[in-house]
């Protein structure tokens, strides 16, 4: 009975934590001009270390065949310690080698976090997977908005080498993540029994599941990406203030926020084909009433957008989840090296376009390519 019981405090535990270890991971981009500043380091070099902590993402895989030999939860537990303690050395950091250095720790940290903890947030939903990966989402997109506050707070009271300061909050909650999910046991099919299917046996089981989610998550992940990354830069292009885009930006990314959570509780009751569809067909025409709507309208057009937009990663999350292979972290940590990849080159794609084009017909060219998700949402089994 318990598997199918949705344990609340469990889950928020996991969404908050998911919160937190995120909170740490963002540090690097508001404190940046700070290390500019420090180190002397060029804009060039400055763009090279916001990838280094994404390099590890591509190793997902090799972590969730880790994690499924191991006891999974382990991992979700000390990663907060790991994240929180090498981003909180940034500040005392002597050159740049040693920011990379902690830049690429913190990327293992948040490989050994975001892998496991889907399938943890599994196991305590029972039967509401997508509801908790609701949960689990909002806490990521939570920790968007406070991570800017958190160490911008640190410095502006410790100043920028006192930001060390912040690892004990990172071990506090490992500490809490142990006592909460401690007895949690990951049991699949046939791992009950004792036995695990073969990678390649697994590999050929969801080929075909995530031929279609690549192609779904691609589409949609264009629209997505040239909000996320060139609406700024489009309203100001437009002839409107800075301000009026950072406020469209938080508009957007607020909304969006809602709609993490009400996607995937909604695609537990309408079922999760369903709720990709009609996020997949309403985006594109939201996208559209944008382009073409005066600014009275733009702001809650926006805002509609947002709710749907963003709702594609806990329904994908809680398809993955939905499996019952015997290796859940290892086909987990695929899905999310395919979800860094899409998001990356999606955003650069819509770069390439925007500079051919200009980013208004770029607007309209993702809007269109949005309705291509649908043949590859119809072709993911019920």
């Amino acid at each position: 009975m318990n598997k199918q019981k949705f344990q609340t405090g469990k889950v928020i535990t996991v969404a908050l934590a998911h919160s937190l270890h995120d909170v740490y991971s963002s540090f690097l981009a508001p404190i940046l001009p700070l290390l500019i500043d420090k180190l002397g380091i060029s804009l060039s070099t400055a763009g090279f270390l916001s990838m280094i902590g994404r390099i590890p993402a591509l190793l997902n895989p090799l972590v969730g065949l880790a994690a499924d030999k191991l006891r999974v939860r382990y991992l979700l537990i000390l990663a907060p310690s790991v994240t929180a303690t090498s981003m909180s050395l940034l500040g005392v950091a002597p050159s740049v080698t040693v920011i990379i250095i902690l830049l690429f720790v913190m990327g293992i940290g948040a490989s050994m976090f975001h892998v496991p903890a889907p399938v943890i947030m599994k196991q305590v939903s029972g039967n509401r997977v997508g509801k908790g990966m609701s949960f689990f989402m909002l806490g990521g997109e939570i920790a968007r908005g406070l991570s800017p506050l958190v160490i911008l707070g640190a410095v502006s009271l410790w100043g920028l080498e006192g930001t060390y300061k912040l690892i004990p909050f990172g071990l506090f909650a490992s500490a809490i993540l142990y006592f909460k999910l401690k007895d949690i046991e990951i049991k699949q099919n046939d791992k009950d029994s004792g036995k695990q299917e073969g990678v390649k046996q697994t590999l050929k089981e969801i080929t075909p599941l995530f031929i279609s989610i690549i192609g779904a998550t691609f589409f949609i992940a264009l629209l997505r990406g040239s909000l996320t990354a060139f609406l700024p830069t489009y309203i100001t292009m437009k002839g409107k203030s800075l301000w009026s885009g950072g406020i469209a930006l938080s508009a957007l990314q607020i909304s969006g926020a809602l709609g993490t959570y009400l996607s995937g509780t909604l695609s537990d009751k309408f079922g999760r084909r369903k709720t990709l569809l009609i996020v997949g067909i309403v985006s594109s025409l939201l996208m559209w009433l944008f382009i073409i709507s005066d600014d009275f309208w733009s702001i809650p057009i926006l805002i509609l957008l947002g709710l749907f937009v963003f709702g594609t990663t806990p329904v994908m999350l809680a398809i993955v989840n939905d499996n019952t292979s015997s290796r859940p972290s290892f086909i987990n940590g695929i899905y999310i090296t395919i979800n860094f990849v899409i998001g990356g080159g999606s955003v650069l794609l819509v770069g390439l376009l925007g500079d051919l084009y200009g980013l208004e017909t770029t607007y309209k060219i993702t809007a269109t390519l949005a309705l291509l998700s649908v043949p590859f949402i119809l072709k993911i089994e019920k």
